[in-house]
């Protein structure tokens, strides 16, 4: 087994959507025992505590995003945390926190790659821009200002853009798809594997064949950011945005497994965990859980 040296940041938001809670997803995660789960699968673990996020919450006179400034803030933090680490030769794991994360995490890695892949394993396409967003909520926007589109401000983090190529983006699990979101995913040839196709092919077909889309596209490097609510509320009742007709916990664990054995993963955030709307913390141990296959555990 490939032994990792794998650095936890954790980003304490809920900034980036109206319900409050998921800003305790990294502390809830840690005391399912990420840290001693990864630990003892032989992997050196440094847990370099959370970015520091602004507790004033305030609506922007100048646009209808929600705490624009402060997610500009806290991305930018964690984008500059996130460079750091892959710079020093080190797997970056990122806690949310609500999804709007995703933009800093992105914005960290990508110019270390010439060709970085992402994996966005989530009931949404999160695609929204102001003019598409029915909510302004942040969180359903990163991927839309990873390919450059949105507020100048959030696509400019770390002074380039875009942060990703559209054809190199694989969405996983997707059910609620806004209509300016589903415009996008046709005028951008975003590969998609919706609730449907997985339910047609089964898991092990969509995984093959996007890790057969990612090896054809020489990505050097793929990032998995997997949102909760992703899987069906069943196995994760604490998310924010949950979705009926999700993808099941053998599902996911198999997912993750057969991407442990790709050996594409070179970064990874599990966002989303809320754990004021959780059942004894089912959530964060679900993605503890997922955290063991992706890197490594195994039954025998």
């Amino acid at each position: 087994m490939n032994k990792l040296n794998l650095t936890i940041i954790g980003v304490p938001m809920d900034l980036g959507q109206n319900r409050r809670g998921v800003d305790m997803g990294p502390s809830a995660i840690r005391y399912a025992g990420v840290v001693e789960r990864l630990t003892d699968l032989g992997h050196t673990v440094k847990d370099e505590g959370d970015i520091l996020i602004s507790q004033i919450r305030k609506e922007e006179s100048s646009t209808t995003l929600r705490n624009l400034e402060q997610v500009i803030e806290a991305n930018t933090a964690l984008a500059n945390k996130v460079h750091s680490v892959v710079e020093a030769g080190d797997f970056p794991l990122v806690l949310g926190g609500d999804h709007s994360i995703a933009i800093g995490t992105l914005a960290g890695l990508s110019d270390q790659y010439e060709n970085l892949g992402v994996i966005w394993y989530d009931a949404h396409a999160d695609l929204n821009t102001a003019e598409t967003s029915p909510s302004g909520n942040i969180h359903g926007m990163p991927l839309a200002v990873s390919i450059g589109l949105g507020h100048k401000d959030l696509v400019n983090i770390r002074e380039f853009a875009p942060k990703i190529k559209p054809e190199n983006i694989v969405i996983i699990g997707a059910r609620s798809v806004d209509p300016g979101e589903r415009e996008l995913i046709r005028e951008k040839g975003i590969k998609v594997f919706s609730m449907h196709e997985i339910d047609k092919l089964g898991m092990t077909e969509v995984m093959n064949q996007t890790i057969t889309y990612f090896l054809e596209r020489k990505v050097d490097g793929v990032h998995l950011s997997l949102d909760l609510d992703g899987l069906d509320p069943l196995y994760t009742p604490g998310v924010g945005t949950p979705v009926p007709g999700g993808i099941s916990y053998r599902e996911s664990h198999l997912a993750m497994e057969m991407l442990y054995s790709s050996h594409l993963i070179s970064s990874a955030e599990f966002v989303e965990v809320n754990p004021i709307l959780d059942e004894k913390n089912k959530t964060a141990d679900t993605a503890v859980a997922l955290m063991g296959s992706l890197f490594g555990e195994s039954l025998i």
